[in-house]
């Protein structure tokens, strides 16, 4: 999605026109069938056609397909009336036409950067969570102080916009809407920043019906929430009674007209049962998801062990399913791993059109499943610095090398195994090269637990070869044969 938006943004500067088309769309529900057709055309046209990044061919058609899920995954929630028309006009007006269609002001801040900024920053602003599930990343529960200022919140929020025209941040935690500081909560910082789209991953158990009803208030917030699956798999990882309490925060969420997405943690317990139609019928149909988000469990954080990883076999079949699901159905829901293709590779340690990640420490990460820091937004802005120093934290500089070496600033022809995207989880050796020799710092005990230990790190290196052996056949043939074939000419 984050490379096919660059790629619209490109295409002879039309993001009005898209934005337009858009708009259209939305307002006369009797021409909704031609708009729709027409922006897949032109969609095609400026990706596959034009295609100026010179990206593979199938990988451009990824990037349609999921474009295309994402307005028929609107479409379908509007139409049932679980958008409010508040809401509607402010996500046209903030993740519309200043993130998806307006990134020109982005075009101009890179020639003070020098190089294309970050579309967006994760910030996990507490560690606190009121639930202890297993298998954590951040470790977070319930006796976990951490977290950012008010103040220095809002400086991040407001830099990324002046000094990127960054309209869209997502939240992460521990559980967001516990975070509160100078009495004043995450949902007041959202409405502060009005210009701003905001993405946040949830538990979902705080969303009451007052919650859900200041949410529609400031129209500029969607919570992506947590399930593992149903009530069993759900409740077994998270905690007895939590299903039942996210199934209300839906309920609360739809009555108030307030678009929100499912976060499923993929673990080869239930690699399967969350491709199925069933569950994506569950969730999509009766309770009025408009996207999801497939994170497969990283072995990293509380308890981490690969044992709970999905297999490569098991990958290989959510790959498939998944976009099946997309292409079919036209529901939109992307894999981090397995969707690589539609975001041109790894978007982490703050790529363009891609972001980096902040912690309730301060601490600068690649991302949420890369616990290791080299800078700390409280000490460059103590150095009197600012948040593009940010982006040139070691770590983050090694990353982006990596990312461009691997395929980012390759010919389509060159371009690396898409299907295999991310330097940690398929590329171990490559992430442990750029971290001990930058010298990163684990954020917690079990960061330098899982650095340390020879055994995950063979166990690591090992899972990357197996599930590029499955892969590079498909990469090599669906992917890069076209392209071969041309440069063979």
């Amino acid at each position: 999605m984050v490379g096919a938006t660059n790629n619209m943004k490109k295409a002879k500067g039309k993001g009005n026109y898209y934005s337009m088309l858009v708009r259209l769309f939305f307002q006369h529900r009797h021409l909704r069938w031609p708009i729709m057709k027409l922006i897949e055309r032109k969609a095609h046209n400026a990706l596959v056609k034009e295609n100026s990044d010179n990206r593979p061919r199938k990988v451009q058609l990824d990037k349609v397909d999921y474009l295309m899920a994402l307005l028929h995954s609107v479409d379908r929630v509007e139409r049932r009336g679980l958008i409010s028309r508040d809401v509607l006009d402010n996500l046209m007006n903030t993740l519309l036409d200043k993130v998806l269609c307006g990134r020109g002001e982005a075009d101009e801040k890179a020639k003070q950067l020098g190089f294309k900024p970050p579309l967006f920053v994760l910030i996990s602003p507490t560690k606190r969570c009121n639930l202890h599930c297993i298998g954590c990343y951040a470790c977070s529960d319930s006796s976990a102080a951490a977290k950012l200022e008010w103040e220095l919140f809002d400086r991040i929020l407001t830099e990324k916009e002046q000094l990127w025209g960054s309209y869209f941040t997502v939240i992460s935690g521990g559980e967001p809407f516990l975070w509160e500081d100078k009495g004043k909560d995450l949902i007041d910082m959202a409405k502060k920043h009005s210009s701003n789209f905001f993405m946040v991953y949830t538990n979902g158990t705080l969303i009451t019906p007052e919650v859900a009803q200041r949410l529609a208030e400031v129209g500029n917030l969607s919570p992506a929430i947590s399930v593992e699956g149903f009530e069993a798999e759900t409740d077994a990882r998270r905690g007895k009674g939590v299903f039942k309490r996210i199934l209300k925060a839906m309920e609360n969420l739809r009555n108030v007209g307030v678009p929100f997405g499912i976060s499923v943690t993929a673990t080869r317990h239930n690699a399967e049962l969350i491709t199925s139609d069933e569950f994506i019928d569950f969730f999509f149909d009766k309770q009025g998801a408009t996207y999801g988000w497939i994170f497969q469990y990283m072995p990293i954080g509380r308890k981490h062990t690969l044992d709970l990883m999905v297999t490569p076999e098991q990958r290989l079949e959510m790959l498939k399913r998944t976009f099946t699901i997309v292409r079919e159905k036209k529901i939109f829901i992307a894999d981090f791993w397995n969707s690589g293709t539609a975001s041109n590779g790894c978007i982490a340690a703050g790529r363009s059109g891609g972001y980096f990640h902040i912690d309730w420490d301060g601490d600068i990460t690649p991302c949420a499943f890369v616990p290791y820091a080299t800078g700390n937004i409280r000490e460059i802005y103590e150095r009197g610095g600012n948040l593009n120093d940010a982006l040139f934290c070691p770590l983050l500089k090694k990353i982006r090398e990596w990312q461009d070496e691997y395929g980012y600033a390759r010919a389509a022809d060159e371009t690396g195994n898409w299907l295999v995207p991310c330097v940690i989880r398929d590329h171990y050796d490559e992430f442990f090269k750029a971290a001990t020799s930058c010298n990163a710092e684990p954020i917690d005990q079990e960061a330098q637990q899982a650095l340390d230990d020879m055994e995950y790190h063979k166990g690591m290196v090992q899972y990357g070869k197996d599930y590029a052996s499955l892969t590079e056949p498909i990469w090599k043939q669906e992917y890069l044969s076209g392209e071969l074939a041309e440069v063979n000419k």
